[in-house]
């Protein structure tokens, strides 16, 4: 079984060819070399292979795939999760810089209060930068940062005791 991770959700349709308009999380198959991402489909994660795909914001892209050329073949998708394999992810060189969002999808734990779980979405609205992780919201500061893994894509955290319980 491949593993994946979330990076998006498919929102809507894009004019009459087909296309879909995707919220990410994360654009890394943008930095991948990957034909394909994976569909949640009746809760049966599904590859969908990529015609063509471009940003329309930061946080927008619209994808093309494969055999899904009109308006009505692509509203089927509206609403399914887009996810990424983990082994297709490229490992950052030293001197890559990643924004927070590539961290979607890791692990976090923490020296006092353990695994508390994956990254679900990162949110960078504002100054402050904050994970959201299984309901709880952490701040993505590298104050509080020990060290990360990238082979096992885990993060370890030394949070301020008690910042989980506000």
């Amino acid at each position: 079984m491949i593993e994946t991770y979330k990076i998006g959700t498919l929102t809507r349709t894009h004019g009459i060819g087909g296309e879909l308009s995707m919220n990410f999380t994360d654009d890394v198959w943008d930095r991948a070399d990957a034909d394909y991402v994976f569909l949640e489909v009746d809760g049966i994660q599904v590859p969908f292979f990529l015609e063509g795909w471009r940003f329309r914001s930061d946080s927008v892209a619209l994808l093309k795939f494969q055999d899904i050329d009109n308006s009505e073949d692509a509203t089927e998708y509206v609403g399914a999760d887009v996810y990424f394999p983990y082994d297709l992810t490229p490992e950052p060189d030293e001197d890559d810089e990643y924004t927070w969002k590539h961290f979607t999808g890791w692990q976090v734990v923490d020296s006092v209060y353990g695994a508390l779980g994956e990254i679900d979405y990162v949110e960078d609205s504002t100054a402050n930068t904050i994970f959201c992780i299984e309901g709880k919201l952490v701040p993505a500061t590298e104050d509080f940062i020990e060290r990360i893994d990238a082979k096992e894509r885990t993060i370890y955290m030394n949070l301020p005791e008690g910042l989980l319980d506000l």
